[in-house]
C-alpha cells in the first residue's frame, strides 16, 4: 500500500509519541500519534446517501475519510466504481468477501480495484461442522488460494468474527502461522471480541499479524440488560472498549494502516458522526 505523506504537525505528533513511548512506557499515547498513520475508512454498504457512486464517494472524501471498502459482490458496476475511485482520489482499500468461497474471484476484484486485501471469514463451526474439521478445511481452501494472491500481490486476511471459531488470540495466530505465507493475515476487529474478551490483549497478542482493523462498538451493560447482540446497538466510544488501552496496544505493535467502520451506516449527518467518532477514539 502506498503510503499518505504526512503533514507537518503529524510527524511532529508521531515523533513526540515515540519519545513518550520510549520514556514512559504505560503511560498512553500522545494526543493525535496516529494522525498519518491509521487511515479512516468506511464499508461501502453504510452509505445510505442517494446519488451515483461518484457522488457518494466525493462526500466521503469532504467528510474526511481517507478509503472506502466494498463488497466483493457488491451490487454494482466495478467500472464505476472504479472510475468514482480515479476521479475522486479517494483509495478502494479491499474487498470483503467474509467466507473462503471462490477466493480467486474476490482477488480479481482486488486487483481491478487496486486493493491491497481480501477479508476472508473461516467458515463457521456448529453442530454439523466440528470445530476440527473447520480448523482443517478453511485452512486447505485459504492454502489453495495463496500462490494465487501472491502473484496478484493481495493480502488474504482473516478476520475474526461470530462464527464460534477462532476464539483466542493465540490460536488465532497459529491457525495463520500455519499457513506460513505472508501474504495472510489477520483483519482484526475491535468490536467483535470485546463479550468475552478485551481487545488491547488480541492486539499484542497477535501483533504484526494485524494488517487491518474493523472499528466497532460493544456495550457489556447492554449484553447483560438487553440481550447479547443488543450490545453491538451503541455508537463508537460509547460501549465498553477501553479505546485508549486499544490505542496503547496498537503503539505497542507499531501498527499503520487502514480502520473501517463496520456499524450501522446512514446518510450524510450519520457518516460525519462515525468519522468525528474515529477520529476521537483514535487520536486522529
Amino acid at each position: 500500500m502506498a503510503k499518505l505523506d504526512m503533514t507537518r504537525r503529524a510527524f511532529l505528533a508521531a515523533t513526540a509519541a515515540a519519545g513518550v513511548a520510549a520514556t514512559l512506557p504505560g503511560q498512553g499515547v500522545a494526543a493525535g500519534a496516529f494522525t498519518g498513520k491509521i487511515k479512516k475508512a468506511v464499508k461501502y454498504n453504510m452509505i445510505r446517501e442517494s446519488g451515483s457512486i461518484l457522488e457518494k464517494f466525493t462526500m466521503l472524501k469532504e467528510l474526511g475519510y481517507d478509503g472506502v471498502e466494498p463488497r466483493s459482490a457488491e451490487k454494482v458496476d466495478p467500472q464505476e466504481m472504479l472510475e468514482a475511485s480515479q476521479k475522486t482520489g479517494l483509495p478502494i482499500h479491499g474487498v470483503v468477501l467474509g467466507s473462503v468461497k471462490d477466493i480467486p474471484a474476490a482477488v480479481d476484484r482486488a486487483v481491478l480495484y487496486g486493493s491491497s486485501s481480501v477479508l476472508l471469514v473461516a467458515g463457521r463451526v456448529d453442530e454439523n461442522n466440528s470445530y476440527a474439521d473447520n480448523y482443517k478445511a478453511t485452512q486447505q481452501t485459504i492454502r489453495e488460494a495463496i500462490p494465487y494472491a501472491a502473484e496478484k500481490k493481495v493480502m488474504l486476511l482473516v478476520e475474526n468474527v461470530w462464527n464460534n471459531f477462532l476464539l483466542s488470540p493465540l490460536e488465532m495466530a497459529r491457525y495463520l502461522d500455519e499457513l506460513e505465507s505472508e501474504w495472510v493475515g489477520a483483519y482484526f476487529d475491535v468490536g467483535n471480541v470485546v463479550r468475552f474478551a478485551w481487545p488491547e490483549h488480541w492486539i499484542t497478542a497477535l501483533g504484526p499479524r494485524i494488517k487491518k482493523l474493523d472499528i466497532k462498538e460493544y456495550s457489556r451493560k447492554k449484553q447483560n440488560d438487553e440481550g447479547l447482540w443488543k450490545g453491538f446497538d451503541v455508537k463508537i466510544g460509547d460501549g465498553s472498549v477501553d479505546w485508549k488501552a486499544v490505542r496503547n496496544a496498537l503503539n505497542e505493535i507499531g501498527y499503520t494502516g487502514w480502520a473501517t467502520a463496520e456499524v450501522a451506516g446512514g446518510d450524510r449527518a450519520r457518516l460525519a458522526d462515525v468519522a468525528a467518532r474515529m477520529d476521537k477514539v483514535l487520536d486522529l
